[in-house]
């Protein structure tokens, strides 16, 4: 079975908007991350384990609207007992071996989920036209949940000095969410890569 991209229709390589003479730090850089394993793990009640026991490729689990991370993972906490692990690493043998039923659900959510990254000067600007949350307060390796104009999204600050960061949203709001975000972006100028 192939692998289709969410926003393979929509995401079109260019420069689009208010590009004129501007730095090329200035311009926002939009691109999808693909072919990427994304897995939501939810603890339950009735386990014994211990958050700190808990990990996953060599990172440990975070706590409340934080991010651990290594060069292929990325593990956002999603709420009391409950996170997600973006890869771009198969980690289901690890999940499968560590993580038993009897303590853990594990879901493979690849490919039902739609991940824009955007960086750039006035990236938070952006997520400020759509969004209601304080992005401000976000640094790095913390995460959120929130709305971007009326679509359900997470917020993954991956670098905050390149204001580099992350939306993720479910697959079927991702054609959207792409146009609402760059149509954000027009005022400011951007870069499809």
């Amino acid at each position: 079975m192939k692998n289709i991209s969410p926003l393979n229709k929509v995401h079109e390589l260019g420069q689009f908007g208010n590009i004129e003479n501007k730095n090329e730090n200035e311009i926002i850089k939009i691109k999808e991350i693909k072919n990427i394993y994304i897995y939501q793990v939810v603890k339950f009640k009735s386990s014994n384990k211990k958050d700190n026991e808990l990990s996953l490729d060599g990172l440990s689990y975070p706590s409340t609207l934080k991010v651990n991370s290594n060069d292929n993972t990325r593990i956002l906490w999603m709420g009391p007992n409950n996170w997600l692990a973006v890869s771009k690493k198969n980690l289901s043998g690890e999940l499968k071996n560590n993580y038993l039923s009897n303590d853990f659900a594990v879901t493979d959510i690849s490919h039902s989920r739609s991940i824009i990254e955007i960086q750039g000067l006035n990236a938070k600007e952006v997520i400020k036209k759509g969004s209601p949350f304080d992005i401000e307060n976000l640094l790095k390796d913390n995460c959120s949940n929130t709305v971007y104009n009326g679509i359900t999204i997470t917020i993954d600050n991956i670098d905050q000095s390149l204001n580099k960061i992350r939306i993720i949203s479910l697959r079927s709001f991702g054609e959207s969410l792409y146009h609402s975000v760059t149509d954000a972006c027009l005022e400011f100028g951007y870069e499809a890569i």
